[in-house]
């Protein structure tokens, strides 16, 4: 018999895969920053164009990664950005008008979508330069050449740094002359408009030996709409010298936010950071701290108040190179509804950095049974003679402290809101300028009044 031939299969013209489609990389992940040649400077250019192939060829972080225990770089949206467009008249006017925060400051800058529009710099001493990032590429190139973005990133962002670097243009250069002191704080607002609109803000600050300066950045979007903001932030002080500086948060409730700071204390050198994270859905810290000179120290404080769904995620070094240094952080975080907080910091003492006094704290406020507070504080120490702690704590509002409050006729609403004031006080009260102090209160209040 013949043999049976089975009938030939339709072949299906679409056929079906069982793995999903990989979309093509968009926004910022193949967005090649746009550089004046002309008005850059060599050295400037091939570093941008390095970091952006250094941005392409790094992995984004992965949970697996453990400087990202516990959080998620998938947050930060890069496909869903682009670098933000130029703005209006209109939109320009209106972020001057609403850049109102300290009473007296020496120095104010105005920025929007990372374009200057405003510069006040009447009231500066002599010889101390504060200027714009594009002005101190064309004026003060060797300063930058030498402090700008020139330690590594080691707590994690390391492609985050790079993509910072490859689209920068825009942030304020101050450098002060030996023995100067400017009583006054200088301002600086970052403000971001537009649909998936991303900025990258700059503050390079260096102080000379035995001069004092204090800086605020306020990072901001305009019209309630969400962005992103990639800030990075380089604080280098001479022998003796005093740097006060805060970074104050507060985009739309649906941006993301990456601060990335570096901190250089000389000998006998003092620097005072604070980080106050009050908006955007996902926000991430890295604060390293180097203490290179004899009897330096570093006070890093931060207080954030996640609110509904928001996530703080903190990252901090406390590197100890010389000996009889004196490092003093103090973290506080007061979460409420579904919001999470990550905190992990080190404090790392070498060899030769005897008699290092040293100290960790992390305390989280839970006014929710939803909000989830996590906090790996480490310690590791090659030397004799030292003192270093850490420690952190989360837990609820007690139920005596509610009591007492309102026993006296107070709300309970109102009662939380007393108890979360006085919890976050001490913070407050360390950074210890009273100008810019009263400055924070009043936007924390704000936060509180949403989050209660």
């Amino acid at each position: 018999m013949p043999a049976t031939l089975s009938p030939t299969p339709k072949l299906n013209p679409h056929p079906v895969s069982d793995t999903p489609a990989i979309s093509a990389p968009s926004g910022l992940e193949v967005i090649a920053p746009v550089r004046d040649e002309t008005s850059a400077p060599g050295w400037f250019l091939a570093r941008t164009e390095a970091a952006w192939e250094e941005f392409q060829k790094l992995p984004v972080p992965s949970i697996k990664d453990e400087s990202w225990r516990y959080s998620n770089a998938k947050k930060i949206e890069l496909a869903e950005h682009s670098p933000a467009l130029a703005v209006t008249e209109a939109q320009k006017q209106a972020a001057i008008a609403a850049s109102e925060g300290l009473k007296e400051r020496t120095a104010r800058f105005v920025f929007v979508n990372d374009e200057l529009v405003l510069s006040e710099t009447d009231a500066l001493p002599a010889g101390v330069v504060c200027v714009n990032f594009a002005e101190a590429l064309k004026s003060h190139g060797e300063v930058l050449k030498e402090h700008f973005m020139k330690r590594q990133m080691t707590l994690g962002s390391a492609k985050f740094a790079a993509l910072h670097l490859a689209h920068v243009k825009a942030g304020t250069v101050i450098v002060l002359p030996k023995n100067v002191t400017i009583e006054k704080p200088i301002e600086v607002f970052h403000w971001v408009v537009g649909d998936h609109a991303a900025i990258f803000p700059h503050t390079l600050i260096v102080s000379g030996d035995n001069s004092e300066v204090s800086v605020v950045d306020h990072y901001r979007s305009l019209e309630g709409e969400g962005g992103l903001s990639i800030a990075v932030a380089d604080l280098v002080s001479g022998n003796g010298g005093r740097i006060t500086y805060a970074a104050c948060q507060e985009l739309a409730d649906d941006a993301q936010a990456l601060h990335l700071s570096s901190i250089v204390a000389g000998r006998d050198a003092s620097v005072k950071s604070f980080q106050v994270q009050l908006g955007a859905e996902f926000s991430r810290s890295e604060t390293v701290s180097d203490l290179i000179g004899q009897g330096a120290r570093s006070d890093m404080l931060s207080v954030s108040m996640p609110i509904g769904d928001q996530i703080v995620d903190q990252r901090t070094l406390q590197n100890h190179k010389a000996p009889h240094a004196t490092s003093d952080l103090l973290y506080k975080n007061a979460l409420y509804g579904k919001s999470r907080s990550i905190f992990s910091g080190l404090i790392t003492v070498d060899e030769s950095a005897h008699y290092t006094d040293a100290y960790q704290t992390c305390r989280n406020l839970l006014n929710s049974d939803e909000a989830e507070a996590t906090s790996l504080p480490g310690l590791e120490i090659n030397a004799d003679q030292v003192k270093c702690s850490h420690g952190a704590t989360s837990g609820p509002i007690s139920d005596e402290e509610l009591f007492y409050l309102k026993a006296r006729g107070i709300s309970d609403i109102d009662s939380r809101k007393l108890i979360v004031e006085g919890f976050l006080a001490d913070v407050l009260k360390r950074f210890g300028n009273s100008e810019v102090l009263d400055t924070l209160v009043a936007r924390i209040d704000e936060k509180l009044e949403r989050a209660v």
